[in-house]
């Protein structure tokens, strides 16, 4: 126990779903965390479950200007910074056809300019022995129909933890992706698709996976408190994927 003890951390996302499951295990291992949302109510009732070591800071990761304040925020509450998990994100599946510039904004804005930016505007906080979770999505290395917006806004997730890595590694700070396969939460509220549809999509990811089952959202926010704690010292560049077995097959 206490593998994050006196550490620090921002979870982005974190009022729900991954985010705030992996906000549970990080404080249940002695860090304190700053959690993000964009709806003020949401936010505040996640932090009264947390508890005292939860503080929550509204902020719009497609903002520039929420993610100054985020870091100002960082400055006051803490300092400085041991963690960073980019976890806010969506998904939506768009027929090539049927997508628009506003369709491709969203999911791009936030995937991936929200990313970005929130790891550039919070490095310079980092403290040596730093780790950066980015949570990119066991669907980075795939296609399928529909699909291409999100997956290739995951793709460019990946793809910016290893040009992190190779630029933070001088300041002894490690960079990582964490790329869950099919796991229940809300997300999947989000996706806009039609009824049965979702079922449909968890029917054909389970039946080509190994373990045949969807995921568990502590099983997610395990993986995140490995690649947090020291136990991953020596990891950097990594994506790892906890999907079941499902992309690698």
């Amino acid at each position: 126990m206490n593998k994050l003890a006196n550490k620090t951390a921002v979870i982005t996302g974190g009022t729900s779903g991954i985010g705030f499951e992996t906000a549970k295990y990080f404080i249940a291992e002695g860090a304190r965390v700053i959690i993000t949302g964009r709806k003020e109510d949401t936010l505040k009732e996640a932090a009264q479950q947390l508890g005292e070591k939860a503080i929550p800071v509204k902020a719009d990761v497609r903002s520039l200007a929420d993610l100054d304040q985020l870091a100002n925020q960082v400055k006051e509450h803490f300092g400085s910074l041991d963690i960073i998990f980019a976890n806010a994100g969506v998904g939506y599946f768009t027929p090539l056809e049927a997508a628009n510039e506003a369709s491709y904004d969203n999911e791009f804005d936030i995937n991936v300019k929200g990313v970005f930016f929130t790891v550039q505007k919070l490095v310079g906080l980092l403290n040596s022995g730093a780790s950066i979770i980015l949570n990119a999505s066991a669907v980075n290395a795939k296609g399928m129909a529909m699909g291409s917006l999100y997956f290739a806004a995951k793709a460019a997730v990946r793809s910016f933890a290893r040009s992190f890595a190779a630029e933070l590694g001088s300041k002894n700070i490690r960079v990582n992706s964490l790329s869950p396969g099919i796991v229940r939460t809300n997300f999947e509220k989000k996706l806009d698709l039609p009824d049965g549809a979702f079922e449909g999509f968890i029917n054909t990811v389970v039946n080509s996976a190994p373990l045949g089952r969807a995921g568990k959202v502590e099983e997610i926010a395990k993986a995140a408190t490995f690649l947090a704690s020291d136990d991953s010292s020596y990891m950097t560049a990594t994506d790892m994927v906890v999907d079941g077995g499902w992309m690698n097959v």
